[in-house]
């Protein structure tokens, strides 16, 4: 396979196929407070600051937690005139119609129209799910290319997957939200004649080695194994995520001009968090990308 090498501004060099269709990420799961918008802003600056054009799509029309995100962002970037790269953000709203299946059809027309969009212009467009069972959530996760679940370290996130035995803890049959990953998966298949890549990430991870979070990990493993996802190192529990939100900054950005946070050892650390995750989704066209940051 060719390594596409990126020139100074981040286009492919002269003379190379420009026609691409975008690879569409989606971070998903049915739980809320597994960190999917800081997952999600971190791999969109990441990915821009590797060159690659991103758009991104908040489906969580109630919370909103991604599109405030880039709000408090676009602010920061105005008030102190920094050059911060911005995806290009697509829009859906919900349907008003009183019948579902009108609903679902207005939906579904909204949701292919503003992803055919992205997909045209850009090289990654990075989905936020909403952290419950709707429409979008379903119409987002059957567009998948990759898959991303964050799941906090714990047997509380664990029985999104799957069940798992309070005496043993022996994992039992997967649950309704790893079933219907397998329907989307099925049905991508179908349709596009793709593979869906699942990863699943263990988020807000403790720094201490307890039984709990040992127990977590071997469960995980034995679960990837039989319903066919990959495991991903995660980031790290660290207040550092929930600071970052008023200004829309990363922590890419902290060694931007115009940012009064310290840069730390932590912070170092978390940034390798991020690397590794980029490393271990293995996206299309960054086999070899420096990563600059």
């Amino acid at each position: 396979m060719t390594v596409q090498t990126l020139d100074d501004t981040g286009s492919p060099p002269s003379g190379e196929a420009q026609a691409r269709e975008g690879h569409v990420i989606v971070i998903g799961n049915e739980k809320g407070g597994a960190g999917k918008s800081t997952v999600a802003i971190h791999l969109a600056v990441a990915l821009l600051r590797m060159g690659k054009s991103v758009g991104v799509i908040d489906l969580d029309l109630r919370q909103a937690s991604l599109t405030r995100y880039l709000k408090n962002r676009a602010q920061w970037r105005r008030s102190r005139d920094l050059p911060l790269p911005m995806p290009i953000i697509g829009e859906v709203e919900a349907s008003k119609a009183r019948d579902l299946d009108d609903a679902e059809a207005e939906e579904a027309k909204a949701w292919s129209g503003a992803l055919a969009d992205l997909k045209g212009r850009c090289d990654f467009i990075i989905v936020d799910s909403p952290g419950s069972d709707t429409h979008f959530a379903r119409l987002a996760h059957a567009s998948a290319d990759t898959l991303v679940t964050p799941i906090n370290d714990s047997f509380v996130d664990f029985a999104l997957l799957a069940d798992v035995d309070p005496d043993s803890f022996a994992i039992g049959k997967p649950s309704v939200y790893a079933e219907m990953v397998w329907e989307c998966r099925k049905q991508k298949a179908m349709t596009d004649k793709k593979t869906l890549d699942w990863v699943v990430m263990r988020n807000r991870v403790s720094m201490l080695d307890a039984r709990n979070k040992r127990r977590v990990g071997k469960g995980l493993k034995a679960l990837s194994e039989r319903i066919g996802f990959r495991l991903a190192p995660g980031f790290s529990e660290r207040v550092i995520y929930r600071e970052l939100f008023p200004s829309g900054l990363t922590l890419i950005d902290l060694t931007e001009s115009g940012s009064s946070m310290p840069f730390t050892m932590s912070h170092v650390a978390a940034r390798q968090e991020l690397r590794e995750l980029v490393i271990v989704l293995k996206l299309p066209g960054l086999h070899g990308a420096p990563i600059p940051f």
